[in-house]
């Protein structure tokens, strides 16, 4: 596995845009805007943006499938490697899912799942080693084999991409790009605010006071 951090030019484009965002509210306020206020045209731009991926990582999958037919047999072995994508749908950060607490003057962000896109394979790296022999010149074995090792190592990719290392190190990566993007305006208008980035299943079956005790910012809206 070789995972390697995404500085993609889409997460900056995230948080110039943001920062244009805060920006855009000092000039157009005559007082200074509120933390809220900011947060809120935040995650607006946020979602219009639709998916972040924050991480991305290499992987090698060797599969090997057999067939048996006529008392004959044929085996062929495949190496492959494809980049896996690591993205979380924005447009599933609702309202609720951001919270100012006012106390100590922190936004927490609720994060949706990371979703594990298919594998890109990188056919250049393709492999094969064939053992078929006589039933793969008589019969269509050899195709059969071919589909069957193509889907055995897709799945084997998707499953070292499942694994608890790089699924912890995309959730870092994420976390800290949506941090950063609610995190940029904020800073840019001069308000002191810390912003703190969890996944909703990090916090299932746990008490979290702090997060209880922060308002929506659905209700801050609307007063």
């Amino acid at each position: 596995m070789d995972p390697r951090l995404m500085p993609r030019w889409l997460i900056g484009f995230f948080a110039a845009g943001l920062v244009l965002i805060g920006l855009a509210w000092l000039v157009t306020r005559s007082v200074a805007p509120e933390a809220e206020t900011i947060a809120s045209a935040s995650l607006k731009g946020i979602r219009e943006q639709n998916r972040l991926t924050a991480f991305a990582a290499n992987y090698s999958a060797v599969v090997t499938s057999e067939q048996r037919r006529f008392g004959l047999s044929a085996r062929k072995t495949l190496i492959m490697q494809g980049l896996v994508r690591y993205e979380v749908d924005l447009a599933k950060l609702a309202s609720n899912d951001v919270r100012w607490d006012a106390s100590n003057r922190t936004l927490r962000v609720r994060i949706p799942d990371i979703e594990v896109l298919r594998p890109q394979i990188d056919l250049k790296s393709i492999q094969e080693y064939d053992e078929g022999g006589l039933l793969t010149a008589l019969t269509d074995a050899e195709r059969t084999l071919d589909s069957a090792n193509r889907s055995k190592g897709e799945a084997e990719l998707v499953e070292q991409a499942k694994g608890p290392v790089p699924m912890r190190l995309a959730r870092e990566a994420t976390r800290r790009a949506i941090e950063q993007n609610f995190a940029v305006p904020l800073k840019a208008a001069g308000l002191e605010a810390k912003v703190e980035a969890r996944f909703g299943n990090e916090m299932v079956g746990k008490v979290d006071t702090r997060w209880d005790l922060s308002t929506p910012l659905e209700e801050i809206v609307k007063r």
